[in-house]
């Protein structure tokens, strides 16, 4: 059986494979008795590296996203959510998507320099950028670099639209700059709320906010009229489930009037992880969990293919479809509708001024 990591999500380290990376396995007799010689291994702790890319906003194709450009100020998340799609990104480090991505984390210090920098070209058209679509923009080194505070004060000088997804109260730490962008129709927010149970959501997102917590950054968004939706992403069958008709009411109750779900995705290193992190915290159901999720995905773990990722389809996803919608209706939510204004952008001029576009 896998084992708990106290404050981690992943329960492994394991390396990919998609890239011909090599496996690192421990071997040779002495290795049985390492702890007796070196002591008791030391305590897993965060660690970051600065990146100096060349480019920082990044454009996607994708038929089945909003958005068509985001902007990633930090690589790994020490949140540690074990069910995040972005672990597999961590692979391209050569760094292992399980504990690898919530402990050897990555800033880029340049990100707002590097925007301001695309933002000036003259070839350059404004649409909302998308923050949080990959590792959370306000996960805890966010307190030390403030590199998204400073991509929001560069988007409000030059009135760009962008939309973010946290599942950390941090965000309350920008109020001020919400608020304004707000005025102008230039900012929307979808707060991540998985679970209402603290110990399970402690479990699932060991270092992420608690959920009154996130109740409570919610509740601040909507009273400081900043555009906020809940998301109740993702849904795990027969684990989060149960709790979908209270997260929806719960986020009724703190002034909410929008909210989505999205059903668990488990691609590439993922879904092993996350059949690990079942067996250690609920080897009671683990089998009944991924039967019913191999049943909404055509009998696969995962569904990959573009139209199809974020549509589950099985008798299980359309009950879960209206409950969702039923819940909705009788709190008088609705799917959020995100409209942000375009047309004020200022581009940056080559002398640090402002043109107009």
């Amino acid at each position: 059986m896998s084992s708990v990591i106290s404050g981690r999500g992943a329960t492994n380290n394991a390396t990919s494979t998609r890239f011909n990376l090599p496996q690192h396995e421990a071997d040779g007799d002495w290795l049985d008795d390492r702890e007796q010689i070196d002591g008791p291994a030391g305590k897993l702790r965060t660690t970051v590296t600065e990146l100096f890319p060349k480019t920082i906003l990044s454009f996607n194709s994708s038929p089945d996203i909003p958005f068509d450009r985001s902007v990633q100020p930090y690589n790994g998340c020490e949140h540690g959510c074990v069910y995040c799609f972005a672990r597999p990104s961590h692979a391209f480090h050569d760094l292992s998507p399980g504990l690898d991505f919530e402990t050897r984390l990555f800033a880029k210090p340049d990100a707002a320099r590097l925007l301001r920098e695309t933002l000036a070209r003259r070839s350059y058209r404004p649409a909302p950028i998308a923050m949080g679509t990959n590792t959370d923009p306000y996960q805890p080194i966010e307190g030390r670099y403030r590199l998204t505070r400073q991509i929001l004060e560069l988007c409000l000088e030059v009135r760009h639209p962008v939309t973010l997804v946290t599942k950390s109260d941090r965000i309350l730490a920008d109020l001020d700059l919400l608020r304004e962008m707000a005025r102008f129709d230039l900012v929307s927010v979808g707060l991540s709320i998985t679970s209402l149970d603290p110990r399970l959501s402690q479990a699932l997102e060991p270092r992420a906010a608690s959920p009154a917590k996130r109740l409570g950054a919610l509740r601040a968004l909507a009273e400081a009229h900043v555009p906020v939706h809940a998301m109740i992403a993702p849904v795990i069958p027969a684990i989060t489930d149960p709790e979908l008709e209270a997260i929806v009411e719960a986020c009724a109750a703190v002034g909410a009037r929008h909210a989505q779900w999205i059903m668990l995705r488990l691609p590439h290193e993922v879904a092993p992880l996350f059949r690990e992190w079942l067996e250690a915290h609920f080897p009671d159901r683990a089998g009944k969990v991924m039967a019913i999720i191999r049943e909404m995905r055509g009998g696969k773990d995962n569904e990959a293919r573009f139209g199809e990722r974020f549509r589950p389809r099985s008798a299980w996803a359309d009950v879960l479809r209206g409950r969702f919608r039923l819940a909705m209706k009788r709190h008088g939510m609705s799917a959020p509708d995100i409209r942000l204004d375009c047309s004020q952008f200022r581009r940056p001029a080559a002398d640090g001024q402002l043109s107009l576009l």
